[in-house]
């Protein structure tokens, strides 16, 4: 069939409070024209972000009954271990309130100053763990990663051959390996099954432990399943298996593949390890069995881990991306492609290429995009990543706009309106001018910075 149905019905609702572009235009001005300022009930359509968006489902509201809230041992916390641990065999499994504060514990263990990390891409929150510790983030993703029109089927993949090159000259500062499935920062593009365990070989080839962020694990298995030679008869389960298998452990933000509003874990198969970070965890999140979550939280969450393995919602979630994207091609707006796993992402770099990378493209096209339509999207270029620790910067190596799909959120009306606010922006974008940075941070400062027009 040609159009895309929802795998599910709408059991509750909640409103969409209308805004004219006169309102909008002096919305944005008051938020300093940057998007996460914004008052979310001036959204229409908010694609800021995939975390923590999602709707949940009828089995988790009744999971959410179920939460038990003793401070030790709940149930609740061993439902939810044995959920993770179904599809992530890791020995250790320790909760978290979120992906971030995983990373945090990880990197009081494994950042310091002179150390380096590398990774396929580092994501925000990721590289701002990585700074605040004192370490440095690298990222080594294949050249095709960086081409955002390249249609190569797994552009997240680790270069392999930079890795064996950056662990035999850096090997005594590098503490880990990580990669990022799907790679949220290169367009949500995916890392193929035979790239996470060269990877993970190579980490022992170095003695390295190896660690996966797997905030995206199903979407990423989905794309193995679909475009990696002898995958196709394998079950989503099994495949998220075979990639977690090979690593030592991993970071999770369950805000995202566990259909989580909130909620994350840090995994490890090291005794010792996951004794410090249980020890962090205690001082800084909560108990072990809780880890700064409600056990209702953790109900929820086991269950989503159940549901999102589920091939037909796996295919409908990619292939509404896939259809924005061929529509947007066809108005000749570049977009990444093929298409992302979580998000539509816009080359804003290349369609906006009067404007200068420095004068930060994307942000320019997010503001545009909020102020015709009412939709919130993301910047994922030189504000998110073109400043370096020493205060220096330079443009990042893409200018994306990245429109990110909440799960089971949007219908595939709210899909048409996004294209047809494109329509009225290829009206426009050659008078879209830049912005400047009026204030900003000293760490990842898109969050909060503040923006000014360029005259």
């Amino acid at each position: 069939m040609k159009t895309i149905i929802e795998p599910f019905r709408i059991k509750t609702v909640e409103p969409i409070r209308m805004t004219t572009h006169e309102e909008r235009t002096r919305l944005i001005k008051d938020a300093d024209y940057n998007l996460f300022t914004l008052h979310s009930d001036d959204v229409l359509i908010d694609l800021l972000t995939d975390s923590g968006t999602g709707a949940m489902s009828a089995a988790q509201w009744a999971a959410v009954m179920r939460g038990d809230e003793s401070y030790a041992g709940s149930p609740s916390y061993f439902r939810f271990r044995d959920a993770v641990q179904n599809l992530a065999p890791f020995k250790h499994i320790i909760p978290t309130h979120q992906g971030r504060a995983a990373e945090a514990i990880l990197f009081s263990m494994f950042g310091g100053t002179g150390r380096l990390i590398p990774n396929n891409t580092h994501f925000d929150t990721t590289r701002g763990n990585i700074e605040a510790s004192g370490a440095l983030a690298h990222d080594l993703v294949i050249d095709e990663g960086k081409d955002p029109s390249n249609e190569h089927p797994f552009k997240g993949n680790m270069n392999l051959e930079k890795l064996d090159a950056y662990l035999a000259e850096h090997g005594d500062a590098v503490p880990c390996v990580m990669i990022t499935i799907t790679n949220n920062a290169g367009g949500g593009q995916p890392v193929s099954l035979a790239n996470i365990q060269s990877t993970s070989e190579l980490a022992r080839k170095y003695g390295k432990p190896f660690f996966i962020d797997g905030c995206r694990f199903a979407e990423n298995a989905w794309f193995i399943k679909q475009r990696e030679k002898g995958q196709q008869d394998r079950s989503i389960t099994e495949i998220v298996r075979d990639c977690f298998s090979v690593a030592d452990g991993m970071t999770m933000s369950a805000k995202k593949d566990a259909f989580g509003n909130i909620g994350g874990w840090l995994a490890f198969n090291d005794d010792d390890l996951a004794e410090q970070a249980r020890t962090h965890l205690i001082r800084t999140e909560g108990f072990p069995t809780y880890g700064g979550l409600s056990g209702r939280d953790l109900e929820a969450l086991a269950q989503g881990l159940t549901e999102i393995v589920d091939e037909d919602y796996l295919r409908y979630r990619i292939r509404t991306n896939e259809y924005i994207v061929e529509r947007l091609s066809a108005l000749g707006i570049p977009v990444v492609k093929p298409a992302g796993g979580h998000a539509v992402f816009i080359d804003a770099r290349s369609w906006l290429s009067h404007i200068d990378p420095l004068s930060y493209p994307g942000q320019a096209l997010a503001v545009a995009l909020y102020e015709i339509a009412g939709i919130r999207s993301c910047e994922i270029g030189t504000v998110m990543f073109g400043r370096h620790p020493d205060g220096s910067e330079s443009p990042a190596a893409m200018d994306l706009v990245r429109l990110a799909i909440p799960r089971r959120t949007y219908t595939q009306s709210h899909a048409d309106y996004i294209i047809e606010a494109f329509e009225e922006l290829c009206e426009v974008r050659t008078s879209l001018k830049g912005y400047g940075i009026a204030w900003e941070p000293s760490l990842m400062r898109h969050f909060t910075c503040k923006f000014a027009p360029l005259d």
